[in-house]
């Protein structure tokens, strides 16, 4: 079980009356609805943990190459308000711990989830430290988008083809214009042709091959990758189930 995130390892992303208003359940209706989880301790814990997690991870790639937490990729949490599921910005969090720490100091965040890393896009928005790129769909939530370092929006429907193409693309970019010491890699299964909520038509054979270009990049350049698992909401929860595994598969391989 991962440590929780600390007050003052949330507290470097996140902005203190928020934080406090989480952890003390004192979040209004509105903000509970934006997050879209009922408050709870449980909640505040699991979100702590996850953060946590994913700092840790984080520190494991940096000693071992790579690395997963198997939770995490809470992408639309925002510095003060949480969003989409998310209450706190594990990725943000961890890479400032590791700056903080002086373990690294530049992170490139690969987010591969559907939906716009659009929390994280405006937390580094003014930060030439932390790289931001995110490819998602273009017409999915959110509906008002971040600007990230760099975008790539796909059209609804878009399969492997344009996908892996598009993908490949924005790592050669984005690893280029970052010269990242680590990776945060968001993993998700939601652009999977039978998600709920993903809108895209990607194949399991296309996420594979979409979890093989991004840690074969990082390893061809000596980047350590640290990933988490983001979304996935598919109408069989063991195909959802199935997609993660093997990124962790290939991670383990990497």
């Amino acid at each position: 079980m991962p440590d929780a995130a600390t007050d003052a390892e949330l507290g470097r992303v996140h902005a203190t009356p928020y934080l406090e208003r989480v952890t003390t359940g004192s979040l209004d209706r509105k903000e509970i609805r934006r997050i879209g989880f009922p408050w709870s301790p449980e909640l505040v814990e699991r979100s702590r943990r996850s953060t946590g997690a994913t700092m840790a991870a984080c520190r494991a790639a940096i000693e071992d190459g790579v690395a997963v937490n198997l939770a995490g990729g809470t992408h639309h949490a925002h510095a003060d308000f949480g969003e989409g599921f998310c209450v706190f910005n594990d990725s943000a969090v961890a890479a400032r711990a590791m700056q903080s720490e002086g373990r690294v100091s530049r992170v490139v965040v690969i987010d591969c989830d559907v939906h716009q890393g659009n929390g994280t896009a405006a937390i580094f928005r003014e930060d030439p430290t932390v790289f931001t790129f995110s490819i998602h769909g273009d017409s999915n939530f959110p509906f008002e988008k971040e600007k990230s370092d760099l975008d790539i929006a796909l059209e609804d429907g878009s399969d492997d083809g344009p996908y892996l193409e598009a993908l490949e693309s924005g790592l050669r970019e984005s690893l280029d214009q970052s010269r990242p010491e680590l990776a945060v890699y968001l993993a998700g299964a939601d652009p999977h042709e039978r998600d709920r909520l993903g809108r895209l038509s990607v194949t399991r054979e296309g996420l594979a091959r979409r979890d093989e270009l991004v840690l074969g990049f990082c390893r061809r350049r000596g980047i350590p990758v640290a990933v988490s698992m983001a979304g996935g909401y598919g109408e069989d929860v063991e195909e959802t189930v199935a997609i993660h595994f093997e990124t962790v598969r290939r991670a383990a391989s990497a």
